[in-house]
């Protein structure tokens, strides 16, 4: 019985939902963190007979035939990057992005990630680095006699260096852009890496056209908003409960068949 089967897929796709869903809730708190939202298309389906054709060689054509779906799958779980709301800090190496932009990161083995979660701090040696420890790129390093720091919404980084009334640039943070921000491979850990999909990153100064503004002394908070989250829980929740029930129902059918047989 065909329909035991389409429930199933029903079921799964459902999880697969919900499993999207619970990401997203357990990273309500992540700075820079963007809700995902699963995507779904129908199956294969089965034509018993076909529109269109000939009425058993008559003039006549059948206006609508006898297709019958298989189901349902999981076609994409798509990253949705609406801006997040800003949460002020008061750290001076806190840094936000209002606009369109990802923060450039010195991975292992030197290779460029992204980010969008500005929680930046000093190492050792005055480098501006994640809290995982990735350099920030380009490299801003902070000197050791540093009384405050500053970054422009330009990205202009200066500081105020003990014995000097004027404020010295120590560098100028660049960010990039991508064709489609959905298609970057997420690694965790708030870092992203460039793909196929995503196109070639365009790397430009925070403020130019197209490019988002820096902010100092904010955060990104993430974009997943709770009720919204809620509310496609209890949908999917209902959903798996239906899927469930057409399979105690396709499995009552197929008893009482078995039982007129014997």
């Amino acid at each position: 019985m065909r329909a035991l089967a389409i429930a199933a897929t029903g079921m799964s796709a459902q999880q697969h939902n919900i499993e999207v869903i619970a990401h997203n809730i357990a990273n309500i708190n992540t700075t820079g963190f963007k809700r995902s939202r699963a995507e779904f298309t129908d199956l294969l389906y089965q034509t018993d007979r076909l529109q269109g054709v000939s009425n058993r060689g008559r003039d006549a054509t059948i206006p609508q035939g006898a297709q019958f779906g298989l189901g349902v799958r999981a076609a994409a779980v798509r990253s949705l990057q609406q801006q997040g709301a800003m949460a002020q800090t008061g750290n001076s190496y806190d840094l936000s992005l209002n606009g369109r932009g990802w923060f450039q990161i010195l991975g292992t083995d030197s290779e460029t990630l992204y980010t969008r979660a500005g929680s930046f701090s000093t190492n050792a040696t005055g480098q501006l680095v994640t809290v995982d420890g990735y350099q920030l790129s380009p490299t801003i390093t902070v000197p050791d006699n540093a009384l405050a720091v500053t970054v422009s919404q330009t990205g202009l980084v200066s500081a105020v260096v003990a014995g000097q009334p004027q404020p010295q640039q120590i560098g100028q943070l660049t960010i990039a852009t991508f064709a489609n921000d959905a298609g970057l491979e997420a690694l965790g850990g708030n870092l992203f890496r460039q793909t196929f999909a995503s196109g070639q990153p365009i790397v430009g100064v925070p403020g130019d056209p197209g490019f988002g503004v820096v902010n100092q002394g904010y955060l990104e908070s993430s974009n997943v908003d709770p009720v919204k989250e809620l509310v496609s829980l209890i949908a999917a929740q209902r959903a798996f409960e239906l899927n469930s029930k057409v399979i105690q129902a396709a499995d009552e059918m197929a008893g009482t068949v078995s039982k007129g047989v014997r």
